[in-house]
């Protein structure tokens, strides 16, 4: 009887050579002998198959930042924290993915958002040997990974494009070793280095725009994380255009006298949806992974999000965002755009079954789920340490039911810790206004006309006398902004089409990562 469906394909030969046939091991063995499978090791003790047939982005990305010992601050299964697939949806929906894959730009920007450095080139931003040096490097160390692009076409096999690692280099040979994550299709093979960029060179007819690859490395400091920006709701181009492009046009008008002009213009015209496009990063946990007791790393990374939460509201420039948003014109559009979503009990209801669904590894899908009850407890500082504000929930699906914590950072405004609700201020929209202003580029407020007024707005959103922490916060959702701006869809910018000077800055970038490895 006929079985329905493929079991893999035979890889073409030439013009790649299979990873473990008697010439794919020969050049391994030279490889390692010339130092050039350093970044091999900590890739295969990670190497995955992609779960769906578009997931190769996502598969090679998860990989990669799982071999670098990136941690992504929340839970995969059970009280592990880990890269999956289905955690990369901050910059394009799981849904669409699995669809029509995903394009370069938006692997980029996962990367980024995961909390990585990456240094990305389509082809008619590099040359060949340029690629060369950037794949002898990374294959020289396990601190660097290179992600390929290309057109599977080019190598005689079935498909299109396609996402891969590249796990080493064979010098004499100018042979690249392709660690494909489609391991139902194609096993791991080598490939002439110059048949790869001839691959890469060709146009994702998605986009429009070349192919290339990406140099994916770890952040020498994790930033903090309390903050993040989201591409989730599909308002949030309609909101990084207003940022980015009308808050400028904005602030040159005649009437900016004084810093609360400049503010209020900003918070006037406000897409009423924008609480969708940034949000503060809560962590979620089982109840059955731990009652009152928390791990030392889950302390930790509380703590860093507490000390973040306490420094954006010591700045001047949260004092005047917290006074307009106060006053009686603005009481009302702050209850529209985002509701009662500030207070603990409604943050509950909505985290809670965001959480169950992350969980369950039905990420994207909480409207599935349904909050049946949630409480906000207050653990009560024991032997010195900080009290911890927990809100806790029991969502149900079809399936059952399951109970989910969610720790919440909180900046200290009383000693004694209350009986009900939380132990101080927990995030809400008047520090996340003030991290987004803080994370606007430096050219955003340019435009004012008056020269006081702009030197006092200049001095406010400053980066440059924030404590470290904070800084580090904000210069990360300022790369958010910058690469999700880039990688919008075609219908307001391309993605990763940069100017000239930019293109000379991020190859003096990538150069001085290879000095490093």
């Amino acid at each position: 009887m006929a079985m329905a469906g493929l079991y893999r394909r035979i890889l073409p030969s030439p013009p790649a050579i299979d990873f473990a046939s008697s010439e794919g091991k020969k050049l391994f063995t030279e490889a390692i002998h010339n130092g050039t499978m350093e970044g091999f090791f900590k890739l295969i003790s990670y190497f995955q198959t992609q779960s769906e047939p578009a997931y190769c982005g996502l598969a090679s990305l998860s990989m990669v930042l799982n071999a670098l010992a990136i941690d992504p601050g929340r839970k995969w299964k059970g009280p592990w924290r880990w890269f999956d697939e289905n955690m990369l949806d901050c910059c394009e929906p799981l849904e669409k993915v699995k669809d029509k894959g995903i394009p370069f730009g938006k692997v980029v920007c996962l990367a980024h958002c995961a909390g990585a450095n990456v240094e990305a080139f389509r082809t008619n931003q590099s040359t060949i040997d340029d690629f060369r040096k950037y794949v002898m490097a990374c294959s020289s160390s396990d601190d660097c990974h290179v992600i390929s692009s290309y057109n599977r076409g080019t190598f005689y096999q079935t498909g299109t494009g396609h996402f891969s690692p590249i796990g080493g280099y064979h010098a004499e040979g100018d042979m690249a070793l392709i660690l494909d994550v489609a391991r139902f299709k194609y096993p791991p093979h080598w490939v002439p280095l110059g048949l790869l960029w001839e691959a890469m060179d060709t146009v994702d007819e998605s986009t429009g725009l070349r192919r290339g690859f990406m140099l994916v490395s770890r952040r020498q400091r994790a930033p903090a994380l309390l903050y993040t920006l989201s591409c989730k709701h599909e308002s949030w181009i309609t909101t990084a255009k207003y940022l980015m492009d009308d808050v400028p046009t904005l602030l040159s008008s005649d009437d900016m006298k004084n810093v609360e002009n400049v503010l209020s213009a900003v918070f006037t015209s406000l897409p009423s949806d924008f609480a969708e496009f940034i949000k503060w990063v809560a962590e979620i946990r089982r109840k059955e992974d731990g009652d009152q007791v928390l791990s030392e790393e889950e302390k930790g990374r509380l703590s860093s999000k507490e000390d973040v939460l306490k420094q954006v509201q010591e700045t001047g420039l949260y004092k005047h965002v917290t006074n307009i948003l106060s006053s009686e014109k603005f009481v009302c559009q702050v209850k529209q755009t985002s509701g009662d979503r500030d207070s603990l009990s409604n943050i509950a209801a909505s985290v809670c079954c965001q959480g169950a669904g992350i969980l369950t590894g039905k990420s994207g899908l909480s409207d599935r789920f349904c909050c049946r009850e949630t409480c906000v407890r207050c653990y009560r500082a024991i032997n010195g340490e900080k009290p911890v504000t927990v809100v806790s929930g029991t969502v149900v699906n079809g399936n059952g039911e399951q109970g989910v914590d969610m720790l919440v950072p909180v900046s200290q405004t009383e000693p004694s810790c209350c009986i009900s609700g939380s132990c101080g201020m927990h995030p809400a929209s008047n520090d996340i206004l003030t991290a987004l202003l803080l994370a606007l580029p430096s050219q955003t407020w340019s435009g004012i006309k008056d020269e006081k007024v702009l030197e006092a707005i200049s001095g406010l959103v400053s980066t440059d006398a924030l404590p470290p922490l904070l800084q580090e916060e904000i210069l990360h959702l300022r790369g958010q902004l910058l690469m999700l701006k880039r990688c919008k869809d075609n219908k307001v910018e391309d993605d990763l089409v940069l100017n000239e000077r930019e293109h000379f800055l991020r190859r003096h970038r990538a150069k001085h990562l290879l000095s490093m490895l």
